[in-house]
């Protein structure tokens, strides 16, 4: 699995951390941090107007690393997010889903989001549908993404745990300011895992 650059916010003092992509030793994510991964890479083959194709990029919050076993619980490929739970949507070269995983949306600053929402507002993928959709605008005129503000979504991990999470950036190394020329496709997204069955954050 790939480890990914993370800063994590404690509850008590602040501590601020980073890791190298190789290094195999940083501990998984718990309940008690919040989390930043940046530049998560989800490339793809085709798109404006040609056939999309690719592996997606697969994620486990419990282990905060891409993996490549089922223990995903989310994956990226360009702007396409899919859970590890439902049934496949009809993409090319998307994962079979072995797990549990589902999302519900929730509008808010991530700070707010303390609660696991109602059962009820979960959705998982199925035939043309993605459980997470909708997170960015596209500006025509400048062609760049932009994350929606204040849109927090809460997923339910492969194995029936949650955690939540907030798209910051489509861009490497999350300019303040990105333009049609900056390399895109690097994810930069916080979270927070509950590893037990508290219902709140």
């Amino acid at each position: 699995m790939k480890k990914l650059f993370k800063t994590s916010v404690l509850a008590l003092p602040v501590l601020l951390a980073s890791c190298d992509n190789d290094d195999n030793n940083t501990p998984a994510a718990t309940a008690a941090e919040t989390v930043t991964v940046s530049n998560l890479y989800a490339p793809q083959s085709g798109g404006q107007g040609q056939p999309v194709s690719g592996a997606f990029t697969k994620f486990s919050f419990s282990q905060n690393a891409t993996v490549t076993d089922d223990s995903w619980d989310i994956a990226f490929r360009g702007t396409s997010i899919i859970v590890n739970g439902g049934t496949v949507i009809g993409v090319t070269d998307e994962p079979a889903r072995t797990g549990v995983a589902a999302a519900s949306t929730v509008t808010g600053t991530f700070a707010s989001v303390t609660a696991i929402p109602a059962e009820s507002t979960f959705t998982q993928d199925a035939t043309g549908t993605y459980a997470i959709s909708n997170w960015y605008n596209y500006d025509a005129a400048t062609h760049i993404i932009s994350p929606v503000a204040g849109k927090v979504y809460v997923v339910k991990t492969h194995d029936g745990k949650y955690a939540k999470f907030e798209i910051l950036s489509y861009y490497k190394d999350a300019p303040a300011s990105p333009e049609a020329t900056s390399p895109s496709r690097y994810y930069t997204f916080k979270f927070a895992y509950k590893p037990n069955d508290n219902t709140t954050f």
